[in-house]
């Protein structure tokens, strides 16, 4: 493995990307195509034909056709062979996360399994945890849930008051306390609970059996949707849990919970790819098939604008989640290499790229909802109707924005965590920022002749990571420690992080994708557009937050500044989304 084009969490900021060195959807090989393939077949015949019935809360259906997805062996992509499952990479695993996120409320019951579910123990605990749990849980003979969320700890993980005491032979750990909003809690065989021992101030984890005495299962919340799955309190009575359950060490919990958010993150990023997909297929069908004045809506400008705009914001998403998707496999070869345990390697690499687990949560959920949204409305009035999916995908959208860590949290963990770790010394960020800041406009990279079509959009690019690298400078100088409290600012910088790494993913995916299949004027529509409209967004972002730190001196210099490093080329947006939008209608699905 080559390590020296690896990048490095955070490190997009100041480094550059060969095209070369990515993967892109287009690359997926004949057996990820067939895994997907089996995951869309389930969905078809499992999934679809029951969800008037899920929708009711059937949890005994639920669990049924969750074990059949185990059995089918659905469950185990993520598990190494010898705990019964297949061992695939992350790429694949997440390519599985985005097949089954067309599933609605299965999906979320599937994805808290395999993943909350499931994972902190192939991740933290030992062989004979791993023996015992993880094979079972690969099959689907175990469903698993997690428990972390409580009626006063929320985003403050840490805060929550379920207890664990040593009883006094030395071998049960007592558990008291109750959960909340835990997803499959109805059925669920084995939970991931975190408690507190004793007087400790951080929490531990305990894998515990849902058949334990003194384990009462509340009803299922009456919820705006994902109506389908399982999401109940859990109280917990003095519930002896054998000592031998703790997972990992005394006190390791919150670490063990934070390094699964991560985990839940990035792959939330690729689960709401799949909802994304069926909607604008949803979308374009009705379209072409509706008839308002005589003719389709589908051959209306402002239809096209919307389905095109579908189009985009998808096709960006999905180009970085499956570029930091290889990143993370790259990394977990690394660290298998050095410490030998696969399963600590494996999250040791997820965790290491927090910063755009985080950022592609926010961007893939946002993005999602934008979708459902107008997918709602191009169908009208229908889509309003309990009796067309979008209605459905639109309720179900919405939790994706709380899920894994408020979208306002996930915000303020991009910009602060990429900080974090420049402090650390993993790349030079505010050597780099510095820079920019003490020569503003001297740091703008202008127009250089005859450079070609991909040259000009690197350019682009460093550019606008100047941008982000000039705000997080002045922020840091205006209120140094202080800038913890300077929400509004860190979540401008964010949204330039975002902005610029969605474009860069894009713009490298379009570059491979050409050097492998040649130029197609749409993609490079998506491309132009998506490039116009986000050097716009940075500019606004930046301006907030320039205004928000500089002194009345800088304000002109540095907006002045900005002006310049955003600034792109001319794009006719109209003609772009309609030859976008003409492909999408001719397809009559999503097949970009």
């Amino acid at each position: 493995m080559e390590n020296q084009n690896l990048i490095r969490s955070g490190e997009y900021l100041v480094a550059e990307t060969n095209a070369a060195d990515i993967f892109i959807p287009e690359e997926f090989n004949e057996e990820q195509l067939m895994i997907a393939q089996t995951c869309r077949d389930f969905l078809a015949a499992e999934v679809y034909p029951n969800m008037a019935q899920l929708e009711k809360s059937d949890r005994q259906l639920m669990k049924e056709i969750l074990k059949k997805s185990g059995e089918l062996g659905l469950m185990g992509i993520a598990i190494p062979e010898e705990y019964g499952g297949f061992g695939q990479s992350f790429v694949t695993q997440m390519l599985a996360a985005e097949t089954t996120g067309a599933g609605y409320s299965f999906s979320v019951a599937y994805m808290a399994h395999c993943g909350i579910g499931t994972m902190p123990i192939m991740y933290f605990g030992n062989e004979e945890q791993r023996q015992k749990y993880v094979t079972k849980l690969a099959t689907g003979e175990y469903i698993g849930a997690y428990c972390l969320t409580e009626p006063g700890a929320g985003s403050d993980a840490n805060s929550g008051k379920t207890n664990a005491r040593l009883s006094e032979d030395g071998k049960h750990y007592i558990l008291n306390g109750q959960k909340m909003w835990i997803t499959n809690a109805g059925f669920a065989d084995v939970f991931i609970v975190f408690a507190k021992v004793d007087n400790d101030r951080v929490l531990s984890a305990f894998i515990v059996e849902s058949n334990l005495p003194g384990v009462v299962i509340g009803p299922d919340e009456h919820k705006m949707g994902i109506k389908g799955s399982s999401t109940a309190q859990i109280f917990f009575n003095d519930v002896k849990v054998p000592v031998e359950n703790m997972l990992g060490k005394r006190g390791e919990g919150f670490r063990i919970a934070l390094s699964i958010l991560h985990m839940g993150r990035i792959k939330l990023g690729a689960n709401v790819l799949g909802a994304a997909k069926k909607a604008v297929t949803d979308s374009v069908r009705y379209a072409n098939e509706r008839k308002q004045f005589g003719v389709l809506i589908s051959t209306f400008g402002a239809i096209k604008h919307k389905l095109a705009e579908q189009v985009i914001r998808l096709y960006a998403t999905e180009s970085a989640v499956y570029r930091v998707s290889r990143d993370i496999d790259r990394m977990m070869d690394i660290l298998k290499t050095d410490c030998g345990d696969k399963g600590r390697a494996s999250i040791e690499a997820i965790s290491h790229y927090a910063v755009e687990a985080a950022l592609l949560k926010v961007a893939g959920s946002e993005m999602l909802d934008y979708i459902v949204d107008e997918a709602v409305q191009i169908h009208g009035g229908m889509g309003y109707s309990a009796e067309m999916d979008v209605e459905r995908g639109y309720r179900d959208s919405r939790i994706n924005r709380i899920f894994e860590g408020t979208n306002e949290i996930n915000r303020l963990l991009v910009s602060d965590t990429a900080m974090k770790r420049a402090m650390k010394g993993e790349f030079d960020l505010f050597g780099h920022a510095e820079k920019v800041y003490g020569n503003p406009s001297g740091s703008v990279e202008k127009e250089v002749t005859g450079e070609d079509y991909f040259s000009r959009l690197r350019r682009i690019i460093r550019n606008l990571k100047k941008v982000a690298l000039l705000c997080t400078h002045g922020a840091v100088k205006k209120f140094e420690k202080g800038l913890v409290n300077e929400q509004e600012v860190l979540v401008n910088i964010t949204d330039i992080m975002i902005d610029v790494y969605l474009a860069e993913s894009l713009a490298l995916r379009i570059e491979k994708r050409e050097s492998l299949k040649g130029q197609d004027t749409v993609y490079r529509d998506i491309l132009d557009v998506f490039m116009h409209d986000s050097a716009f967004r940075i500019r606004k972002a930046a301006s907030d937050a320039i205004c928000s730190f500089a002194g009345e001196d800088e304000i002109p210099v540095l907006t002045g500044a900005v002006e310049k490093l955003t600034g792109t080329y001319c794009v006719n947006v109209k003609e772009a989304r309609r030859r976008i939008a003409g492909k999408l209608i001719a397809d009559n699905e999503y097949k970009f």
